[in-house]
Formats: structure tokens, sequence, C-alpha cells
């Protein structure tokens, strides 16, 4: 890491950089080609097939395959590129959001609608807010089933 980077100490954060960008390219690039009705047929039929036509890590294919949105943005995915994958299961944004943070659609978007999280707790990386790592689904919510 080659600058000093505060934002990194914001619990339940992950701030698409630079770094971030060059981590995730090929994830990036594999969500967008989910926009052509052939290739999200083709993903479809044979996800991890399809997957292994791009230059991804393991760990990301792994995280694709599991749905697991908030370790694909630990990995470099970018929520927008991320969403092609929920668009071609089905599922809106607010849900994919919802289960990203372990609650259903209904439970995010009322949240939402309340004013988002609290920021108690939630300022600093070691705090006890809901936003902590130790507090999120990382993804369980999200599985395919």
């Amino acid at each position: 890491m080659a600058l000093d980077k505060p934002y990194k100490d914001v619990p339940g954060t992950t701030i698409f950089d630079a770094e971030q960008s060059r981590l995730g390219y090929h994830l990036n690039q594999f969500c967008m080609s989910l926009m052509k009705a052939d290739n999200r047929r083709r993903f479809l039929a044979d996800e991890r097939a399809y997957l292994d036509e791009w230059a991804m890590t393991e760990d990301q294919k792994q995280a694709v395959l599991a749905r697991d949105l908030n370790r694909c943005i630990a990995l470099g995915g970018n929520i927008y590129f991320l969403a092609k994958i929920g668009a071609t299961d089905g599922k809106s944004f607010q849900q994919m959001a919802g289960s990203m943070t372990g609650m259903t659609e209904e439970e995010y978007r009322n949240m939402m609608i309340g004013g988002g999280r609290s920021v108690e707790g939630n300022r600093y990386i070691g705090e006890d807010g809901d936003a902590q790592a130790h507090r999120q689904p990382q993804g369980s919510a999200g599985k395919k089933g």
C-alpha cells in the first residue's frame, strides 16, 4: 500500500480506490460480461465453467459461486458491477444489499427509510456497533438456495 489510507478504519466500508480496482479488475470485467443475454445464459447453465474463462483468483470465483457479495467487495469487486450478478439471479439491488447486512429486503428498506445505521459504535473499527465486521453475516444471508 503506497499511500496512507485513513479511510481503511471505517467499519463496514470498503473504499473502491485504485488498489481495489486493480485487485478486482477481472472480477469486475466478468460482471460486466453479464450485460449480454447470451453470457447470462452461459453463466447460469454452468457457472464454474464460465468463471474459469476469466483470469479471476480462486477466492474471487468461490465468492461469486457462494454469492458472498461482502467477500466479492473485499476481493476488489465494485458494487455497481456486482449488481449484474444479482440481476442475473433475478434479485433487486435492495435484496442484494439486504443479504449483505443479514436483513430481509423489507428490514433493509425500513432501515434505510429510517435514516440508515446509527453512527454510534460505527465510527472506527473496533467499536461495537452494528456495522462492525463481527456483526456482519459476510454474505451468509445471500447464499444461493
